[in-house]
């Protein structure tokens, strides 16, 4: 999914759209270090509209029919709530810019899911409302701990900024690398052993271009990021030790030694033989796997449902954690989104979170891991019989390494500022170049970084 920039030029309009949105009145702690009164629950019978953009309605098949029948579920169980769930406005491509161009004009959705590359400017630019504030800090964690299937403790904390909840977690997945075993075979490898580090991913790759018929070797979809594909790139700089914006988010650390190997490497596999890393867009090379004719795919394990029905019956499909540098574990990143509460309207902020409660419960998980793929963020829902263990079952190879990734997750980098987007643009480019045309490690991010670092907020 592609992740347009964000206009900069916008900002002075959106401030002033956001100073004329109610605000809430300050008279209860919340334990969230702001005093604010919580919103009430709504009358008994009391009738609320509210919208919902999401971007998993701008897409055919399974996610968006999915989406419908969440949605139809919750209002069968609220018949006082009116969801009108709608994709984002313009190209299916824009997400945060869609909420931009909504609250400027003064009728931002109520519900938003964004990706966790907005987090930041959600929080500080779009007006996403804190949702420590609005419903109390004990109920937002008795959304996230409480029960017998509290979220995994690193999924938990991802729509937080500076401690305070903005977004709850809503879909999302770990880099998985999925296989064509029957590639692996006619390639001489074992694809009961697939690659663990990147340089035997670099090895495969090599063996299975020369196979005759296929596209290539392996395909990267982290090095993708004109289609957002830079969600893992954050798990393969971490994975070799780097980061891609310092601990304290005010410094990019694009040319740390440790970062620059991390993009060394990825120039390695390309490099490894003719088509070992074929330079495809991330739709073509996900058609070449669905196909047959690709030998591995890193992606987002959300695509393993598609990847399993294609398969069936004309070739055997296998998946694998995310390789790393030598012996040191990997560090995967997750993909997708939170769902944030925009408006400030009271009822229509009560009804939003009784939708996100909704969205985000065992019940909801669970039809949404079965039927799209994504990881369960309640992880131990693969263990109960009246969730998702069969279905974790039926796919072992699938479901528990995703969810196995979890317990060392790190997020999605969110660069801070309205300039976000063109920094993951320069970002984006310094990549194409390093490991697609050879260029420099580190005199390509040290371009690219000294650009960036001007982007970023003073």
């Amino acid at each position: 999914m592609k992740f347009p920039r964000v206009l900069p030029v916008l900002v002075v309009a959106l401030a002033a759209a956001l100073s004329g949105c109610a605000t809430i009145p300050t008279t209860s702690d919340t334990g969230s270090g702001a005093a604010t009164e919580i919103i009430p629950e709504l009358a008994p019978g009391q009738q609320v509209s509210i919208r919902w953009e999401s971007y998993n309605l701008a897409s055919a098949g399974i996610f968006g029919d999915t989406t419908r029948g969440l949605v139809a579920e919750f209002e069968r169980l609220h018949p006082n709530i009116d969801v009108e769930a709608v994709p984002p406005q313009g190209s299916s491509n824009e997400i945060a810019q869609s909420v931009q161009r909504q609250v400027i004009a003064g009728s931002p959705p109520d519900v938003a899911q964004l990706t966790f590359a907005d987090l930041r400017y959600t929080a500080s630019d779009l007006g996403a409302r804190p949702l420590d504030a609005l419903v109390g800090r004990d109920e937002v964690q008795r959304l996230l701990t409480d029960g017998p299937h509290p979220y995994a403790p690193r999924a938990a904390v991802l729509g937080d900024v500076d401690g305070t909840t903005y977004g709850i977690p809503y879909v999302f997945s770990t880099p998985m690398l999925f296989i064509n075993a029957d590639l692996f075979r006619k390639a001489g490898l074992d694809p009961a052993n697939p690659p663990k580090t990147w340089d035997e991913v670099a090895a495969a790759a090599q063996a299975i271009a020369k196979v005759p018929g296929t596209s290539g070797g392996a395909y990267l979809s982290c090095l993708d990021a004109a289609s957002g594909g830079d969600w893992c790139l954050t798990g393969i700089v971490r994975s070799a030790g780097g980061r891609l914006l310092s601990e304290d988010g005010k410094s990019l650390t694009w040319t740390d030694p440790e970062s620059v190997a991390a993009f060394d490497g990825m120039q390695k596999i390309a490099q490894a033989g003719p088509n070992a890393l074929p330079n495809l867009s991330g739709s073509d090379a996900q058609d070449a796997f669905l196909r047959g004719n690709l030998g591995m795919l890193l992606t987002s394990a959300a695509l393993q449902n598609a990847i399993l029905e294609s398969s069936a019956g004309k070739w055997q499909a296998a998946a694998a954690p995310m390789p790393g540098f030598g012996s040191t574990p990997s560090v995967p990143t997750n993909s997708g989104s939170a769902l944030f509460v925009m408006t400030g309207d009271p009822a229509k902020q009560r009804a939003a979170w009784e939708l996100i409660k909704f969205l985000t419960s065992a019940e909801s998980e669970t039809t949404i891991t079965s039927n799209i793929g994504y990881v369960p963020l309640r992880a131990s829902l693969i263990d109960d019989p009246d969730y998702l263990q069969a279905f974790a079952d039926e796919h072992p190879g699938f479901v528990r390494p995703n969810v196995a990734q979890l317990d060392r997750l790190e997020p999605w980098v969110s660069y801070p500022g309205p300039n976000y987007q063109q920094i993951r643009t320069l970002l984006s480019k310094a990549t194409d170049e390093i490991v697609f045309r050879g260029a420099d490690p580190q005199q390509t991010l040290s371009a690219a970084q000294t650009s960036a670092q001007a982007l970023m907020p003073k």
